[in-house]
């Protein structure tokens, strides 16, 4: 495995498997990596014969009072996972060299809508730095395929319509969320957990599924049931954020029992923010 830190050497890398009819797989991370992300390695393994993971922790989807400076980087260890699940390269780039002249005069890429919603909603910026990077990202690897973990449901979409919006020719793959037994999304954040938050956290993902359960039972009175969860989630211990029962088709608040639904939900335990959905499978 070969660890790249500058954008003309991966490039050199990647004509060499293009001229030898190679196709290439993408997987975008921050570093930290846990399971989940090592089960994105997995997945684009078997989608195309070369991966290539980027660790780079962007700046620029990070808001003003947010965990940029004290997000965990693990690269040595990183890389060694990298190497043992059989990632071909791994690109990490600084934010100089990402952001030549400074993030404020950085031309961006913003989906509208999908990106208003939800997180967006309470994390202004989020996902506009989120599009831009992984455009700029997809634009230097020109994969053919790129995965995308599940559990960030509403970034997997807005990635989705950026890629059908710029007429990118990449086949994006979501992949589904990783669990500890407990049932507890994996996400590098979680590391942030006292032992006491620990213990409350898979209470998130129990009120997702008795919500689901509720839908496919017949209750349909949506707002009712998201409020009902928000109080739950007060019960267990969290400050709520948002939990939505929204159409997948584009994450607008759920109207009627016809559409396909997903539940978004985010919510603090002190000081960490966790997110987590699921998937209604009927109507």
């Amino acid at each position: 495995m070969n660890i790249l830190n500058s954008i003309d050497a991966l490039r050199a890398q990647i004509s060499i498997w293009r001229r030898n009819g190679e196709t290439i797989a993408f997987v975008p991370t921050m570093g930290n990596l846990h399971q989940g992300h090592l089960r994105l390695v997995e997945v684009a393994k078997t989608k195309a014969d070369r991966v290539i993971v980027s660790i780079f922790v962007n700046p620029m989807q990070f808001g003003k009072n947010e965990d940029l400076h004290s997000y965990p980087r693990t690269l040595e260890a990183d890389c060694q996972g990298l190497s043992d699940y059989g990632a071909d390269v791994v690109f990490t780039p600084t934010p100089e060299m990402m952001y030549p002249r400074g993030l404020d005069v950085q031309t961006y890429v913003e989906v509208p809508i999908l990106g208003d919603l939800h997180c967006g909603a309470s994390r202004a910026g989020h996902f506009r730095g989120v599009s831009t990077i992984v455009c700029k990202l997809f634009n230097i690897v020109q994969p053919d395929v790129a995965c995308f973990g599940l559990k960030d449901y509403q970034q997997l979409a807005i990635i989705r319509q950026m890629v059908i919006d710029l007429s990118m020719p990449i086949d994006i793959v979501g992949v589904q969320t990783e669990r500890a037994e407990d049932d507890l999304a994996l996400s590098s954040r979680n590391g942030y957990l006292t032992a006491e938050q620990r213990a409350q956290a898979p209470a998130l993902f129990k009120i997702l599924k008795q919500l689901r359960t509720q839908i496919l039972a017949g209750n349909h009175n949506y707002r009712q049931l998201e409020q009902q969860a928000k109080q739950q989630l007060i019960d267990a211990g969290f400050t709520p954020d948002y939990i939505d029962i929204s159409a997948q088709s584009d994450l607008a608040l759920a109207t009627n029992k016809e559409q396909k639904k997903v539940v978004l939900a985010a919510a603090w335990l002190g000081n960490t923010r966790i997110i987590d959905n699921i998937v209604i499978e009927e109507v």
